[in-house]
């Protein structure tokens, strides 16, 4: 081993180290690898920005504008909502055809974007059919990622290993290449998704109504007993009474904090607050007949000009880590924050020293004219049916329309891949589909800054000859297998890492070792960097590898360990379905 490869082999061991350990930004962790990788020398300095210019930077920031423009032209929904509307049957119908319909759309837009346009959909037929969120949420989610393996604009791993083959080949994969082999994994993975459902969190309970309100309609509020009121002097008991049975008291607090015993006997007092833990309608019922006053309600809006909505907190929303008191949210948003719901946990404090967390569902309220901006600054995902259709403009088919367009000519090699979906990117704003400020809004800035970052590291893993020496380490394993087995161990590895590198820079990592292992040993380099790409793109078995797992969780009402349970088994089918599809539609034989 040289010495630039030891570096290079450092910076990259330190990379992942960090990456694990978590406690950074990922996109921060990319920037110190690479000004560590320029500072040693392993980096030229002349080829330090070069992954800010590259052809996949320019894809991935296109395909997220094309695929913002299609989510917020209602055109999708437009389409679906006849056949939602029909879906009054259980999940047993109502799972295969959600993921279908996710699949189709991941294969053409953004698959994150693909499961936030249907989303709120999906929540509200659960609402209607009583089918608990929990059993819909998760295989749109996985559905997402499988759709997402179609094309190569359906998933960043996809963009990235065509990239790569381009260097390593001179021609990259076209849009359509991974058409065969992901199909097949997505149809094997829709006959688990149909049956897997009933391992997930409320799957064997799913036809009560009453189970549904442990998943996301399980909010806590906070409100606070007014002096005139005739609680006061009243108990708990009679407190609780008022809800029937669907609310429950969490807490009463008395003073600034004192937390008071949760007794039936105990005595009420003007001004105590009380934490409500219920379902949304329930709570609403609660709060106009016991009188009550909500606490986060700091300005009230007149009815007429008033709206609530229900919405998710989004990785890149400004109330992460936040609390509803230093945020200041009324003033520098009009909203007010009415209830919370945390992943099926008891929240047992104060709404207002709340720290806000990724997947948080809030219900807002606010002036009518004023919530769709408040809620899109916020990158609050809207999760109820809407009174306003955030976005939604008159020239609602343009969009889907111009993504046809760029891939047809994709598809028909007349332009290339980035040319196409940045002219695509810049069509749509001409339109004014979408607004700069919303174009902007869109980019997912960690994952490109990551992308341009680890573009030119990974490269110096390559042309060090460090990803010989790896792909050499991994032929004396990959020599006593069939060919076959060393795809199939190709695969394995990138799903392995993924959960921790982040899909897009396991594939920068493995893939150029993956196409060396091939020449080394004899094979087509081809099979061994689809392996990667599907492999880095199939993160079932945690909420953190995928941004669509984490979308859900909240909503879903998820935990940590929930994704193994159909994961685990969408993962194995995974493996065993694309090993031989690879192997199939991209022949190993000898170079």
């Amino acid at each position: 081993m040289t010495m630039d490869q030891a570096l290079a082999f450092a910076i990259l061991g330190g990379t992942i180290v960090l990456f694990i350990h978590g406690r950074l930004p990922y996109d921060l962790i990319a920037l110190l690898s690479l000004l560590a990788a320029v500072l040693t020398g392993v980096v030229p300095a002349d080829r330090a920005f070069s992954g800010f210019s590259d052809d996949v930077v320019i894809i991935v920031a296109g395909a997220l504008v094309v695929s913002a423009s299609v989510a917020r032209s209602g055109a999708v929904e437009a389409v679906l909502r006849p056949l939602l509307a029909r879906m009054q049957t259980g999940p047993a119908v109502q799972v295969p055809l959600l993921a279908f319909v996710v699949m189709v759309l991941s294969a053409v837009t953004k698959n994150v974007g693909a499961l936030a346009i249907l989303m709120p959909a999906a929540i509200q037929l659960g609402r209607r059919t009583g089918t608990p969120v929990s059993v819909l949420l998760m295989p749109m989610a996985f559905a997402a990622l499988l759709g997402g393996l179609v094309t190569l604009v359906g998933t960043s791993p996809n963009i990235i290993v065509s990239r790569l083959r381009q260097e390593i080949e001179g021609e990259p994969f076209s849009m359509f290449d991974f058409a065969p082999v992901g199909l097949c994994i997505a149809a094997a993975g829709l006959i688990v998704l149909a049956f897997g459902w009933r391992l997930l969190p409320g799957g064997q309970r799913a036809g009560t109504a009453k189970d549904a309100t442990f998943t996301i309609e399980q909010y806590t509020t906070e409100a606070r007993i007014p002096a005139e009121s005739k609680l006061a002097g009243q108990t708990l008991a009679q407190l609780e009474a008022l809800g029937e049975g669907a609310v429950r008291v969490g807490a009463v607090i008395r003073d600034r904090d004192e937390r008071l015993p949760l007794k039936p006997g105990l005595a009420l007092a003007a001004g105590d607050r009380v934490l409500l833990e219920g379902e949304a309608e329930d709570l609403d019922a609660f709060i106009s007949r016991s009188g009550l006053d909500l606490v986060g309600e700091r300005q009230k809006v007149p009815s007429d000009a008033a709206q609530v909505v229900e919405g998710v907190i989004t990785g890149g929303s400004p109330l992460i880590g936040a609390t509803p008191a230093a945020f200041d949210l009324h003033a520098r948003t009009g909203l007010n924050l009415i209830a919370v719901s945390r992943r099926g946990e008891r929240i047992a404090q104060k709404l207002s020293t709340l720290r806000f967390q990724a997947g948080d569902v809030l219900i807002l309220k606010g002036e009518a004219e004023r919530v769709p901006a408040a809620m899109d600054a916020l990158r609050i995902l809207p999760l109820s049916e809407r009174n306003v259709q955030l976005g939604l403009n008159r020239r609602s088919w343009l969009p889907p329309l111009v993504l046809a367009i760029a891939m047809a000519l994709v598809a028909a090699r007349l332009v290339p891949v980035a040319v196409a979906f940045f002219g695509a990117a810049v069509v749509l704003l001409v339109l004014r589909t979408l607004t700069m400020r919303e174009a902007y809004e869109s980019m997912e800035w960690p994952v490109l800054v990551l992308l341009a970052a680890l573009i030119p590291v990974s490269g110096a893993i390559q042309t060090t000859g460090g990803t010989d020496l790896v792909a050499g380490w991994i032929s004396v394993v990959a020599g006593s297998l069939h060919p076959v087995g060393a795809l199939a161990l190709m695969m394995v590895i990138a799903m392995a890492l993924t959960p921790f590198l982040n899909n897009a820079a396991t594939v920068l990592v493995m893939a150029p070792i993956g196409a060396s292992l091939a020449k080394q040993i004899g094979l087509s380099p081809d099979p061994f960097l689809m392996a990667v790409a599907i492999g880095a793109a199939c993160d079932f078995l945690t909420p953190i590898g995928h941004q669509c797992n984490t979308l859900v969780m909240g909503p879903g009402g998820y935990r940590f360990g929930d994704y193994w349970r159909l994961g685990l088994p969408l993962s194995v089918t995974v493996v065993l379905v694309g090993v031989p599809a690879i192997a199939f539609f991209w022949p190993l034989g000898n170079l």
